[in-house]
């Protein structure tokens, strides 16, 4: 897995998001990392990912909806055998 850009992601996200507790906010984006990874799964063209996911009505706080666009290419350019096989949120949530 490239790991830059879940670094650069973390970073952006972190950033405003001073008085929630790091749990919270690392499991929210990895909340954002499984919704996309669904969203693959689910054969969504990766332009439409993110007002699919938008539509479900995710059950995050509305911050975290500009993660939606910064992991989706990660997501998306991973085999589709890592997408199949193995939890992103979970690799997220151990690097955040």
């Amino acid at each position: 897995m490239t790991r830059f850009p879940l670094i650069l992601a973390t970073a952006l996200l972190a950033a405003p998001v001073f008085a929630q507790d790091k749990a919270e906010s690392c499991g929210y984006q990895a909340d954002v990392v499984a919704a996309v990874q669904q969203a693959r799964l689910d054969r969504v063209s990766e332009r439409d990912v993110q007002a699919h996911i938008l539509a479900q009505g995710p059950a995050w706080p509305e911050q975290y909806n500009g993660a939606i666009p910064l992991v989706t290419p990660w997501v998306y350019e991973q085999k589709r055998k890592v997408i199949r096989d193995e939890s992103l949120a979970d690799a997220w949530t151990e690097l955040c």
